[in-house]
């Protein structure tokens, strides 16, 4: 077990010979007392990350498909489950100050967690790539830029802000949040234009016999930043108790996440969206149409929204791999973030969004066997002996994984999410009291 870890002033800590939090990532170690930041600083880190285009993209999805008020209560499901999830562990990166990484070591094992690990890290720069690529299209679609050569200069500097560090994702989240509340906000003012808000509460939806369920749509909501949210320990491992961790991650969940696709479902139900079968609520054509001075603030949205996404991806794979490879987090922030750059340029990006939102569905088990063993279990005495590979975890994760696989096949009418993170909590709870009967015998 381990105890919270109180706050000490910087300027003590540096005095003393400690290196100062503006430069050193801790990659490889818990946050010490003296480089922890404010609740400000790092809910700011969270706050910008879900409030982008992509969650307005997947809101308005919603809405098309389910209708304006059914649409709401889905994202509303979703963004409990999320709320609950991601502030359970951010709760308990603050209290420790570990990574993701370090954390997973406590419940898969000395060796098993880099598989986890691992594939997390990876997961998360897929989605690195995916993003920036988007932003080429985006500009493409909307201002006639080319794709490539403005996926390329973006992913360049998307690079260059995570090379700063957790410094940067809060100034970038500071940024982002504001920006997208302002340019969000006018898309719908010209939306009534043309509409009511009458009418944006009586859309029925216009998916018709194609119309997601509501396990679904809440499966969409979830497995929307089911990946980070599950490495929140990454940013969240700089707050200075486990009790300002959770609402540090509260700045997303319900929070940032919630505006962000209520935003967009409101743009699909008040008729504003060019292509709500597949782009769902982006406002952004609606804003470059306008003309004028929403031209250029619409294109420099679009570098910050998306570009805070993408250095919050990259930052939560260059510390997970640095972890893996005892490298340091900004050399490999470059070598994935040129990986991820080039997928975007050469157009593979757009292959990847089945693909992540499956890989999606699979993660839920790992938050929840890691919230059970070091949060949960603990209060009931079942704490667990270190040992390479813990089995019950990995075995949990797998029943989890499965059940889910077998709900998006089978019953798409039931939350593959919260089937995943259901059977995973059985299974592991079985396997967590059987093992314990085996310790004491």
């Amino acid at each position: 077990m381990t105890t919270e870890v109180a706050a000490s002033s910087d300027v003590d800590a540096v005095a003393a010979g400690a290196p100062e939090s503006g430069t050193a990532e801790y990659e490889n170690e818990p946050v010490p007392a003296h480089a922890r930041r404010s609740l400000t600083s790092v809910a700011a880190v969270w706050l910008g990350f879900p409030m982008i285009l992509t969650c307005a993209v997947f809101g308005g999805l919603v809405v098309y498909s389910l209708g304006f008020w059914r649409g709401m209560l889905a994202i509303a499901l979703g963004n409990a489950v999320l709320t609950g999830y991601v502030g359970a562990l951010s709760y308990l990166a603050g209290k420790t100050g570990k990574n993701f990484a370090l954390t997973a070591i406590g419940t898969f094992g000395r060796q098993g967690y880099r598989a986890v690990s691992a594939f997390l890290a990876t997961v998360v720069i897929g989605w690195f790539a995916f993003q920036t690529g988007l932003t080429g299209s985006v500009l493409a679609g909307s201002a006639g830029w080319d794709a490539r050569w403005t996926a390329l200069g973006a992913g360049i500097c998307y690079v260059a802000v995570t090379l700063i560090g957790i410094r940067a994702l809060s100034v970038i989240g500071l940024v982002a949040a504001p920006l997208y509340l302002l340019l969000g906000s006018v898309a719908i003012v010209l939306a009534l234009r043309h509409s009511t808000l009458s009418d944006a509460l009586e859309y029925s939806g216009g998916a018709g016999a194609t119309a997601m369920s509501m396990g679904a749509a809440v499966t969409l909501v979830v497995a929307c930043f089911i990946d980070s949210g599950t490495m929140t320990a990454d940013f969240t491992r700089w707050s200075r108790s486990g009790r300002q961790g959770f609402w540090a991650s509260g700045a997303a969940f319900p929070l940032g996440n919630s505006v962000a696709m209520v935003i967009g479902g409101v743009i699909v139900a008040l008729g504003a969206a060019r292509s709500p079968a597949t782009d769902g609520g982006n406002f952004l054509g609606a804003l470059i149409d306008t003309g004028g001075w929403l031209v250029p603030v619409a294109i420099a949205f679009v570098f910050v929204n998306l570009g805070s996404v993408c250095t919050h991806c990259l930052y939560n794979g260059a510390v997970g791999w640095s972890q893996l490879t005892g490298h340091k987090m900004r050399p490999l922030a470059v070598l994935l973030g040129s990986v991820g750059v080039l997928l975007a340029v050469l157009g593979v990006w757009s292959q990847f969004e089945q693909w992540l939102t499956l890989l999606g569905v699979v993660v839920p088990p790992i938050g929840t066997v890691l919230i059970l063993d070091q949060l949960v279990l603990p209060r009931f005495g079942f704490v667990a002996r270190e040992s390479a590979i813990r089995w019950e975890a990995f075995g949990a994760w797998a029943a989890g994984a499965a059940a889910a696989l077998a709900a998006h096949l089978w019953a798409p009418q039931l939350s593959d999410a919260l089937v995943a993170m259901v059977a995973a909590a059985l299974v592991f709870l079985a396997a967590r009291r059987v093992a314990r009967k085996g310790e004491t015998v």
